[in-house]
């Protein structure tokens, strides 16, 4: 069986039965063969590709390709009946679909809530394609894909973006807009939180749009499985999120949103017992699944998703994929900014988890590129709030797992890694940092640079400095850069340097707000240590 043919097959029969939440995907639907191609796409009267397209997770010969069928996005059901809905997928090397290269059929299934997770194979590496679906007399939005560069080979320049903290109910996308129009992105790397688990009211929140007249059903917390597909049907049909999706290829991992605000493992904060809890994790981690540009490899077992990974690109570029929050221990302190007692510095404690730790430092060992990125949820480096102790620090950041990061940094020096690179999304501004042998020594080694991006939304328009921005930059001499706007980053790296240029929009509580550059830092390849472009 094919990777391309995988979700209609075994795929659409599994069954999820942890919990009430989920549905018994095993139980009867109707058969394909039971009803014309004709009489299946009549059924569907209005435009369902709604929610736009989308690719992700490039490799050298093959993309994901997806979209899911919902033409009302704001009901529960999406405007589907329960039926199998047969498509077409198209593979192009023009925007014009002049020259087709790939095509062939897909089926989307409501055990999957019709959505569907194309991989045409045998593409030519390092290529730019366009993509679309058709059902009946309906045709997608065309998208615009690229594969990755040939293993053993080197792009000159590779250029990515990062993102993250998408709040609907906070403000307007409107970043994404911006990063739809910029050039020569191979990826966008979404660092958590697609989407937030708050209930959104009918005008959207601080959107304040009275046009939009959401159903009463937005308006909760997400618990179950049709809540959170409904979640992600309301964020995919924001149309600066569906353009940004539509001009490049994703890769993502998530934080905690995607489920419950700091959860840990199978912790909820809200201290809802743990079978209860997994069932909601189970149901969120489908959504997941279902609502993003993932691989087979990657979909849902019961509880559990599988989505830490490796990409490259060529020799460039390793991307270490991590997933910070399904293997973690508890928070210590209860959470929050504490003071570390003995609990947060246990030497045993973990935020990654065993197996995902060795498969890193596995993965370090092996690598040779220039460059090992690690797109990961919380910030790695030390911060601290105040210019003398007893210094508090967050739990749910690396700062709360002291000894997991020093094995993790201990690890990047046993593959005596020069060019490492950490990503972060989660605290809604952009900093920049110099990852310090000893955090609390500056003249200790350098041993990588941490970018953070700010948010797309979350947290309304922000501020560009805080009022205690002179303390923040004297408490933490080994952070670069701050800036509490929106936007996201823009990573430019080639066998000589990377360079980070900071993007902020002026305003996200009205859409249209222009973007400008705030700042760009660089780190020359073989000497980590940021300073400004």
């Amino acid at each position: 069986m094919s990777r391309r043919r995988l979700l209609t097959g075994a795929g659409a029969t599994l069954a999820l039965t942890v919990g009430t939440h989920l549905p018994n995907t095993a139980h009867a639907v109707p058969k394909l063969e039971d009803m014309s191609a004709n009489t299946r796409a009549k059924r569907i009267d209005k435009d369902p590709f709604r929610l736009g397209v989308a690719s992700g997770d490039p490799l050298p010969d093959s993309v994901v390709l997806w979209t899911r069928l919902a033409p009302e996005p704001h009901q529960l059901d999406s405007g589907m009946t329960d039926d199998p809905v047969p498509l077409t997928w198209e593979l192009a090397a023009d925007e014009e679909f002049a020259e087709i290269v790939a095509t062939g059929e897909e089926t989307a299934d409501p055990a999957f809530k019709h959505s569907v997770h194309v991989i045409p194979e045998g593409l030519t590496a390092d290529t730019v394609y366009w993509y679309r679906f058709t059902t009946g007399e309906w045709t997608s939005p065309v998208g615009r894909t690229r594969t990755a560069p040939a293993a053993d080979t080197s792009p000159d320049t590779l250029r990515l973006a990062l993102v993250s903290c998408q709040n609907y109910q906070h403000g307007y996308f409107t970043a994404l807009g911006h990063l739809a129009r910029e050039e020569d992105i191979r990826a966008v790397i979404h660092l958590g939180d697609y989407i937030y688990e708050n209930p959104v009211d009918s005008a959207g929140g601080d959107r304040e749009d009275p046009d939009l007249d959401l159903p009463a059903e937005h308006d909760a917390e997400t618990e179950n499985l049709e809540q959170y597909r409904l979640r992600y049907a309301l964020y995919h049909s924001d149309p600066d999120l569906q353009a940004a999706h539509a001009a490049h290829p994703w890769i993502a991992t998530w934080d905690d949103h995607e489920v419950e605000n700091n959860y840990a493992a199978a912790h909820s904060q809200d201290n809802v017992p743990e079978d209860e809890f997994l069932a909601r994790r189970a149901a969120a981690y489908r959504a997941y699944y279902e609502n993003l540009p993932l691989r087979p490899a990657q979909q849902p077992e019961e509880h559990s998703l599988a989505l830490y990974r490796r990409l490259r690109f060529g020799t460039l570029v390793q991307l270490d994929v991590l997933d910070g929050r399904q293997y973690r221990d508890d928070q210590s302190n209860d959470d929050g900014w504490k003071v570390p007692s003995d609990e947060t510095n246990d030497p045993d404690r973990t935020l990654l988890g065993a197996a995902q730790e060795e498969w890193l430092a596995e993965g370090w060992q092996a690598s040779g590129a220039v460059w090992n990125l690690l797109p990961q949820g919380v910030v790695l480096s030390r911060r601290h709030r105040a210019t003398s102790g007893p210094y508090e620090v967050s739990m749910d950041a690396w700062d709360g797992y002291p000894a997991a990061r020093k094995r993790l940094l201990d690890a990047a020096g046993a593959a005596e890694l020069t060019n490492l690179v950490v990503l972060t999304g989660d605290v809604h501004v952009h900093y920049a940092f110099d990852i310090k042998r000893d955090f609390d020594d500056p003249d200790s080694a350098t041993l990588g640079v941490e970018f953070v991006t700010t948010s797309i939304s979350s947290g309304g328009d922000g501020a560009e400095k805080p009022d205690d921005w002179d303390v923040l930059m004297a408490a933490n001499p080994h952070l670069s850069f701050y800036d509490g706007r929106r936007g996201y980053v823009l990573l430019t790296l080639d066998a000589e340097r990377v360079r980070a240029d900071y993007r902020t929009v002026s305003g996200v509580l009205s859409p249209g707000a222009p973007i400008s550059t705030a700042a760009s830092f660089v780190s020359d390849s073989g000497a980590p240590g940021l300073r400004p472009a």
